[in-house]
């Protein structure tokens, strides 16, 4: 392993060790002045992200978007400190206790992780959201952001930096790899000695290289082939809203819809209003043969279609006969991340909110909403669209891992 690694890991580690006796009031008091801090140096942060934005001039627009801060959204990620900062601290909470017939008190409560890596992209308010989860769940945190939003990246780093440093407190709590290579994604993937959990964040080609290689324990995150059905006895005045947000309020997202599904019973009245209103709005709608003959000029969806994250102002429309093939179509397509189901049917409604095997599953409503600070977490460090130790928008618990602590009294086992 090259030194320079052995340092980062060395200092995290060092670091960590130091996060643990952090009381609450501390952590909150390091989080509210690093709120301020962005707000002082809004001016510096969009100055270096322009300078990113001006490098970045073939990026397709909703990948642009997500590149993008303005004042509004730097408010928004000093926002988000502040209230990480209210919430409760995981750290300490006892989670059980009992006492076993032979006097032993066995007792189960939540500690820090120890040394989080995150591996990015583009979107630089990750960088604070990462930060203030890590740090209030008593973590160091090292960060590995893409090369679009290094200059972002790099200056909202250097203001945590600095604020931790003028209180006293280690600095590398928090670090940045600023040589965005290839070479050092793949270096610290590789970093187990010293990192408990590594969390990917970006398009499927990231999270699947970081799945395969990592020696790291993983969470995957991030992949949204996410889909709406419009069932037969959908109330369309709640329906066409709910679809537009989905994929129209930033489409570059993981939790904005790339499939509508549509019941037969209603397509044929429903589906031309539907592909209007979404056009107007700018985005491609294809479809499968049964809606490609409903609206002729749309363009015919193939089978990768089906399989495909746009992140992009497209979408693509089936027909399905029943709520059945709906769920079949599901399960065969879904990357797990949020599914919808817009109907006024109360057993369709529980139907597929049990049986549809999706981190976040929805009755009338946007998929939008599957979002840390939505969910009332201040901020998020991703969507897990796994099952074992984590699932769904990651917050402050799910940053945290559990031990056992036994009292005895003298006790030996026989």
């Amino acid at each position: 392993m090259p030194d320079r690694w052995e340092q980062i890991g060395r200092a995290a580690k060092s670091a960590a060790a130091l996060a643990v006796k952090l009381t609450g009031d501390e952590k909150n008091g390091i989080l509210n002045q690093c709120a301020d801090a962005l707000l002082k140096q809004t001016d510096r942060i969009l100055e270096e992200n322009n300078r990113d934005l001006e490098s970045a001039k073939d990026i397709k627009e909703s990948f642009r978007d997500r590149l993008k801060l303005t004042a509004e959204r730097v408010r928004a990620m000093a926002g988000g400190l502040r209230q990480v900062a209210l919430l409760p601290d995981p750290v300490g909470e006892a989670v059980s206790m009992k006492t076993q017939p032979n006097g032993l008190v066995i007792a189960q409560k939540r500690v820090p992780m120890g040394v989080i890596a995150i591996i990015y992209e583009a979107r630089p308010n990750v960088t604070a959201d990462a930060f203030g989860l890590c740090f209030k769940a008593g973590s160091s945190v090292i960060l590995r952001g893409g090369k679009e939003a290094i200059r972002s990246n790099l200056t909202i780093v250097g203001i945590f930096r600095d604020v931790l440093a003028l209180n006293g407190f280690n600095p590398d709590l928090i670090q940045i790899i600023a040589d965005t290579s290839r070479e050092t994604a793949q270096e610290l993937m590789r970093l187990n000695q010293y990192v408990d959990l590594l969390i990917p964040r970006g398009g499927e080609g990231l999270i699947r290289s970081v799945v395969e290689n990592s020696t790291i324990p993983v969470i995957e995150t991030g992949v949204g082939n996410c889909h709406i059905f419009v069932d037969e006895t959908a109330d369309m005045g709640k329906a066409l809203p709910i679809i537009i947000n989905a994929k129209t309020q930033r489409p570059g997202v993981c939790n904005s819809v790339e499939k509508l599904l549509i019941h037969e019973n209603t397509a044929a009245s429903q589906l031309p209003a539907i592909v209007a209103a979404l056009r107007e709005k700018g985005v491609e709608v294809r479809g499968d043969k049964r809606a490609v003959s409903l609206v002729p000029d749309m363009k015919p969806a193939v089978e990768e279609d089906w399989r495909t994250e746009y992140a992009d102002m497209i979408i693509a429309v089936k027909i399905v006969s029943d709520i059945e093939e709906a769920m079949s179509h599901i399960r065969n397509y879904s990357s797990r991340h949020s599914e919808a189901i817009l109907t006024e049917n109360y057993t369709n409604a529980q139907r597929f909110l049990n049986e549809v095997d999706s981190a976040a599953v929805y009755v009338n409503a946007s998929t939008r909403f599957t979002d840390g600070a939505e969910f009332g977490f201040g901020a998020e460090i991703g969507i897990s669209t796994q099952k074992l130790h984590a699932r769904g928008p990651m917050g402050l618990r799910e940053l945290t891992t559990t031990k056992y602590i036994i009292y005895g009294n003298g006790q030996i086992r026989k």
